[in-house]
């Protein structure tokens, strides 16, 4: 049943993919702008649900989610629904928002943990489609590239994987953050396809939403697309890793490899037309870390 429930919010964030969704979505949303607030409400309602489901709903913990999701609203319901040119620092304070609660686990306490891991997943769906409606729904913040790739954009994640992953390996091996490398004792193309794709949509395709399509977007829309902005945002990306193990933290070998895998990212996302570029660069050095290390 968990599986269904994320598959589906899986289904609803790639719905966003359609041309004709972003544009009914934003045409609605430019006519009636308080439409924003269904978002945060019915996306407040669907984790309730699933978490009365598990045995975790409290009052507390409702509150807190609708606070979550109705703040960035509102916050981007007062600057207004119309085209951004150059996104301002509300804009940014409202990824902040989206981001940080995720990131520091804020109300974990308030769920019981063997339910701790699948509502956590949940409100990650849910942070991508309350962002996706906002900025292209609602704002419609150019340079996203929420799109879907053509044989182009897949081409630039594969060579982008080829050139970075050995100095990832090289760095990884020196830094004794990796092991050394394996064959897998019953390699399968199906199952490493199938790791792939795991990695691809619950890794990969929200890292890459938040730190590439708005995160790194915003700033190169302020500030253009310089060295400076690909190595700003790369260390972004790698400071979001000083709180993983499995070293202790803060984990400053995890930084450093994911600062050079943010900024390899970065690039290629500046260079293709969809976030799938970086979505399939991403998911390819997961992958292979996790089946040949």
């Amino acid at each position: 049943m968990h599986t269904l429930i994320l598959g589906l919010l899986l289904v609803a964030i790639l719905g966003f993919l359609s041309p004709i969704v972003q544009q009914r979505v934003q045409i609605g949303l430019q006519r009636r702008p308080a439409l924003l607030f269904v978002a945060p409400l019915a996306l407040t309602l669907v984790f309730c649900g699933l978490a009365a489901a598990n045995e975790a709903f409290s009052v507390p913990l409702a509150l807190l989610i609708l606070a979550y999701t109705c703040v960035p609203s509102l916050a981007a319901f007062v600057q207004g629904a119309r085209s951004v040119k150059h996104p301002s620092w509300v804009d940014f304070a409202i990824i902040l928002a989206l981001w940080l609660p995720l990131e520091f686990s804020v109300g974990g306490h308030l769920i019981p943990k063997p339910a701790q891991g699948f509502l956590h997943s949940v409100a990650y769906g849910i942070a991508i489609l309350l962002a996706l409606t906002i900025f292209l729904g609602f704002r419609t913040l150019p340079g996203m590239k929420y799109r879907v790739p053509v044989a182009r954009d897949l081409a630039y994640g594969v060579a982008g994987f080829l050139v970075t992953a050995p100095v990832l390996i090289v760095a990884g091996r020196l830094l004794n953050f990796i092991p050394p490398f394996h064959v897998p004792e019953h390699p399968s193309a199906t199952r490493i396809g199938l790791t792939f794709l795991v990695i691809a949509a619950g890794t990969a395709l929200p890292e890459e939403i938040l730190f590439r399509s708005l995160i790194q977007n915003w700033m190169m829309q302020r500030y253009g697309f310089t060295t400076r902005v690909l190595l700003v945002s790369g260390l972004i990306f790698g400071c979001a890793h000083l709180d993983n193990g499995p070293q202790p933290l803060p984990n400053w070998r995890y930084m450093i490899l994911a600062t050079i895998a943010g900024i390899a990212y970065g690039k290629v996302f500046q260079k293709s037309s969809s976030v799938f570029s970086s979505i399939t660069f991403h998911a390819l050095v997961d992958a292979t870390k996790h089946v040949f290390f």
